[in-house]
């Protein structure tokens, strides 16, 4: 009888760890561009509710102080009254505020826009 019988087989043989790795790296290969696309477009969408909260506070900060088109607009005017805390964006990008009745402008541009 051998002394390598069924029974007594302890472990697993090279091949089969290979495969388990190939099968780990191949997921890992569909996930890791799928999580970096979540992590963008979250990003993305984060600044853009940031760009709207800028927008409303301006719209109420004008009817409050009765300012007409055009009328430029601070910061230091909708914080901490209209908006709690100054917008950062995600990203790392900064925002311009602008005058009345003109969107708030992300300086990434591109997706980062108000729409």
């Amino acid at each position: 009888m051998s002394r390598f019988t069924l029974k007594g087989r302890r472990g697993f043989t090279l091949i089969e760890i290979m495969i388990v790795v190939l099968i780990i790296a191949v997921l890992l290969a569909i996930a890791i561009p799928n999580f970096m696309k979540a992590r963008d477009t979250s990003r993305t969408k984060a600044c853009v509710a940031n760009l709207r909260q800028i927008d409303t506070g301006k719209v109420q900060y004008a009817m409050d102080a009765k300012l007409t088109t055009g009328a430029p607009v601070a910061e230091a005017n909708l914080v901490p009254d209209y908006i709690k805390d100054a917008p950062v964006c995600p990203s790392g990008g900064n925002y311009t505020i602008g005058n009345i009745d003109t969107d708030p402008v992300c300086s990434i541009g591109g997706t980062h826009v108000l729409n």
